[in-house]
């Protein structure tokens, strides 16, 4: 648990009426942070709830927090590793700074929101000491120019002396931006270099550190960040407000002064606005100096700026005195260290994240806040001694005390008296607290107490396997981890990782509970159950990094797609196997006698295809979960219940409707224990996606039947299962990978032509050039049949008896090749023939014009002959023969009668096992001859054990028969 921060402390700021340190300081440091302490585990209890209900095994009875003494004193420790290593130093530096807050940030934290925004845009007149031309300056601060103390200008930066229409006055621009500044008829008077300007003094905007031009303040001072981008080429400097202006003033011996307090008010130094907030008083300080001449242009822009993300108020940069980790001396290190580290994405890691330890600046790891860790570090109050000392343990404080410490806390142990090690006289604790990054940092170490205890067990688990966070954290806490494992131990911090991208509203917006712009996730989860959630965020751009626009009806289409389906195979197999009294410890029981199934290499095909399915799975979850790759698992396990529910169920179901006796038994044994050991096996594969769904599948099918191992008594205390690869034929994977997609096509075909799935059709044609495809297809020619309802299944190696053909140029791949020649290499490509499209499709190339064409070079347009639609995919072409033969009609209408009775059934309340004696009555000739002619099979598949045919106007349960009244009653 973080429990330090700025968050709980603007919480509690809120709660108790408080507005920054001022008024904390007045209310009491102690009583803030006791209150803090109180407040900061508010929501535990909820989080709890939530994180159980989603299925995240999280140790919440072993939790440690980030404000325990044991955590803390860890990260003092970490603390004093780096002190006695010369890693910490103090200086002033300009940072990113909250003045809501009192407290300086660190880059990463104020780069996380930008805002569109209007600020005024001031151009003032800084005339020059020893002539009357007058610098101009541009700055959209207005609140830094009291603090001015210099400008800047680039030596080798062109600059002149121009005069502006209607206005005597010589003003010193940059040339590249004299008519910008000055308009199109300004008036050159004399060019220079940036470096002739250098040294020259100019009169300041106030006399408030008028003192301070003889340590060499008002005067033009050089600088390499100086460009003619935007403004005059002259740059306004404020040695507290600018990090380019701190470090160009300070090489000139130009100091900071500390002109604005850590609330955003000016100092007592700013006579006029003293106590007045910065942004507040811009209006009036413009005000001022244009009553004063020294206005040349006032004007708005609007920009993007940086906004404090907890206080949402404008940041300043300011310098700040501030501790710092020496990061700029670790980096080489740490780029070396992340090359050893598995990140997944790969180019957030070796690119975003690389790039920026590349570039890594020192660390600012000081906060002048109140509810945090606080710097181990005293100072000696005697000024000429100031020596500091810092302790890395309770241990050390207790000794430099005498006293006993139980908590670290700031208010715990301010009123320890400790004296200095080198003179003796007293040492105070430097107010700061630890940047909460710095504690995050420290986890690996702080949350098993180390070095203080359990050595072993830190040493174990360090560098962690795997860790996973969101993009964010490549400046947050991969970026922290990663400095200080770097720093303590020479080694990375992980081993593997995983970058989820943000989750932001449907709008694409971020979500806001403001807003109210997202579906509260406790409601999501009860009315669609966590598993639809889990499966959703897991096959989403989030586990590649990547933002995901959350939608809620994308969670109902996993239970659609997904749950369902699967619960559904489940249901199934339940069903039949109580009709049938089938369980894993005796199989079928026919006639007293136990029928188990055989050795998988003796079953069904269609069972050892299912089997060979799973086992593949197995292999390519077992390896895409090894690569910590979650986005290559779900599509995988997803496409498994597609094969299991839309193929080998629905392939099935004759195996398990049939009646139970010693011709069938043996079948029916097999494809018993098929699908119950795939659905069993598969629920350990779902185990980490879908956790309770699993659950529910593993102790129905293993727990309640009696048959779970000593110690498994749940899917999840079940080992991963591991490939046996025995059982996986690829070719027969092959084979029916073909048959499917073959399948889909003349489905597609039906639906496109009008084409009903009950009524059979003469023959399939399957176009493909490959050999192999071709034999591999024949090996499944009666799935074919019957999947596709048709009486024959033809394979061939050209279209040329089905189809017409033309061949186009593929502009889109050629244009840029071709040039010129394109139109001719396009003519040659319509001229192209069947045996040269061959050519191509062989994997050669036909030579045109001097340029090798490819097969992808070549658009083709195909066109039906005779009474055959057509349906492409790549290679592979499926033709239908749509002729109907009278014995084909009548066959297509008695399978319309077959699917009404069998709906009729379900809607009287019949068990799948009941017989009927059915009674069936219409006045239709066609319907008549075909329930006549097929009157068997009909009462095979209905399960009739007598049908009487009456030719009268239908009556009973009326059901249509291709636009035909039949009626259907049971006797």
């Amino acid at each position: 648990w973080d429990t330090h921060g700025l968050p709980i402390e603007m919480l509690v700021e809120k709660k108790l009426g408080l507005s920054g340190p001022s008024s904390i300081q007045e209310y009491g440091v102690a009583n803030f942070n006791e209150a803090c302490r109180a407040n900061v585990l508010t929501y535990t209890e909820e989080w709890e709830q939530v994180v159980t209900r989603l299925g995240r095994w999280v140790d919440f009875k072993n939790d440690y927090k980030t404000m325990d003494p044991t955590f803390m004193e860890s990260v003092w420790w970490v603390f004093k590793q780096l002190w006695d290593k010369d890693l910490v130093y103090q200086d002033f530096r300009v940072m990113p700074f909250s003045w809501r807050l009192s407290t300086s940030l660190s880059n990463f934290e104020a780069n996380s929101n930008y805002k569109d925004v209007q600020d005024p845009a001031i151009t003032a007149k800084m005339p020059l000491v020893d002539s009357d031309d007058v610098l101009l300056v541009w700055t959209t601060t207005p609140w830094t120019l009291p603090s001015n103390l210099a400008i800047a200008v680039g030596d080798d930066i062109d600059y002149v002396r121009a005069t502006k229409k209607d206005d005597d006055t010589v003003y010193i621009v940059a040339e590249a931006l004299v008519k910008k500044v000055l308009g199109k008829k300004a008036q050159v008077l004399e060019k220079l270099k940036g470096s002739e300007l250098v040294g020259k003094r100019y009169k300041p905007l106030f006399n408030y550190f008028i003192e301070r031009a003889e340590e060499g303040a008002f005067r033009v001072i050089s600088s390499s960040h100086v460009t003619t981008s935007d403004g005059t080429g002259l740059v306004h400097m404020a040695p507290d407000f600018g990090e380019d202006d701190f470090a160009a003033c300070r090489a000139q011996g130009i100091n900071i002064l500390q002109s604005v307090d850590d609330e955003g008010n000016f100092a007592s130094s700013i006579l006029e606005f003293a106590g007045r907030n910065i942004k507040e008083a811009d209006p009036d300080i413009i005000k001022h100096l244009k009553n004063r001449d020294r206005v040349f242009k006032h004007d708005t822009i609007q920009h993007a700026y940086p906004y404090c993300e907890r206080s949402n108020t404008p940041l300043i940069y300011k310098a700040v005195p501030a501790r710092f980790i020496r990061v700029e001396q670790l980096r080489d290190r740490m780029v070396e260290h992340n090359k050893q580290i598995h990140w997944v994405p790969d180019a957030v890691g070796h690119k975003r994240f690389g790039n920026w330890i590349a570039d890594a600046r020192d660390w600012n790891v000081s906060r002048n806040r109140f509810w945090g860790t606080p710097l181990p570090i005293w100072k000696c109050t005697d000024s000429d001694c100031a020596t500091e000392q810092c302790f890395g343990s309770i241990a050390e404080l207790e000794a430099a005390s005498g006293e006993t410490v139980t908590d670290l806390h700031p208010h715990k142990i301010e009123s320890l008296q400790i004296a200095c090690s080198v003179c003796g006289k007293p040492a105070k604790r430097i107010p700061d607290v630890f940047d909460c990054w710095f504690e995050s940092g420290s986890m690996p170490y702080a949350q098993v107490h180390y070095p203080f205890e359990q050595k072993e067990a830190f040493e174990n688990g360090f560098p962690a396997q795997f860790i996973a966070e969101g993009l964010d954290q490549t400046r947050g806490w991969f970026y922290t981890l990663l400095v200080l494992s770097t720093a303590l131990f020479d080694r990375p911090p992980f081993q593997n990782v995983i970058v989820n991208g943000m989750v932001l509203a449907e709008d694409g917006s971020k979500m806001s509970k403001s807003k109210q712009n997202y579906p509260p996730p406790q409601e999501v989860i009860e009315e669609l159950g966590a598993d639809a959630l889990r499966a959703y965020l897991i096959n989403s751009p989030i586990v590649r990094a990547e933002p995901l626009r959350f939608q809620k009806d994308g969670v109902r289409d996993i239970i659609r797609t997904t749950l369902l389906p699967l619960i559904n195979s489940w249901s199934f197999f339940t069903m039949y196997a109580n009709v049938d009294g089938w369980t894993p410890q005796n199989g079928l029981v026919v006639d007293g006698q136990n029928v188990h199934a055989q050795a998988v290499s003796d079953r069904n095909e269609l069972d050892r295809w299912l089997i060979s399915m799973l086992q593949s799975l197995i292999a390519e979850v077992n390896t895409q979960m090894e690569g910590y790759y979650l986005y290559k698992v779900v599509p995988a396990v997803l496409s498994f219940i597609d094969h299991l529910t839309n193929w080998y169920i629905r392939r099935s179901r004759r195996r398990f409707w049939g009646s139970l006796g010693l011709d069938t038994a043996q079948d029916k044994a097999d494809a018993f224990q098929t699908l119950y050991h795939c659905l069993v096996e598969f629920s350990k594969v779902l185990a980490p996606v879908l956790p309770f769904l699993s659950e529910a599948i593993y102790q129905h099918l293993v727990v309640e039947m009696g048959v779970a191992k000593p110690g498994k008594d749940s899917v999840h205390l079940c080992d991963f299962p591991t490939v046996q690869a025995q059982y996986i034929n690829v070719r027969l994977e092959s084979q029916i990978s073909l048959t499917r997609e073959v399948v889909s096509l003349g489905r597609a075909l039906r639906e496109k032509h009008k084409l009903k799935t009950r009524q059979p059709l003469k023959a399939v044609t399957i176009v493909h050039h490959d050999a192999q495809v071709r034999e591999d297809l024949n090996a499944q020619a009666h799935l074919l049949t019957q999947e596709l309802n048709v009486k024959g299944v033809r394979l061939e190696a050209s279209d040329a008896e089905l189809t017409n053909v033309s061949f186009q140029a593929n502009f889109k791949r050629l244009g840029r090749r071709c040039g010129k020649q394109m139109r001719d290499v396009a003519k040659g490509i319509s001229e192209l023939t069947r045996e040269q499209w061959n050519t191509l499709q062989e994997g050669e190339t036909i030579g045109i014009l001097g340029f090798d064409i490819e097969a992808d070079d070549v658009l083709i347009r195909r066109e039906a002959r005779g009474d055959v639609v057509i349906e492409t995919q790549g290679a592979m072409l499926v033709a239908l023969d749509t002729e109907l033969t009278a014995e084909l009609v009548q066959e297509g209408i008695v399978r319309e009668c077959i699917r009404s009775i069998q709906q009729f059934r379900k809607d009287s309340g019949l068990d799948i096992s009941d017989r009927i004696h059915l009674h069936m009555s219409t006045t239709d000739i066609d319907i008549l001859d075909a329930v006549n002619e097929f009157c068997r099979k009909i009462s095979e598949e209905v399960l009739a054990s007598q049908i009487d045919l009456e030719s009268t106007e239908a009556n009973g349960e009326v059901v249509d028969i291709n636009g035909v009244a039949l009626g259907l009653k049971l006797l």
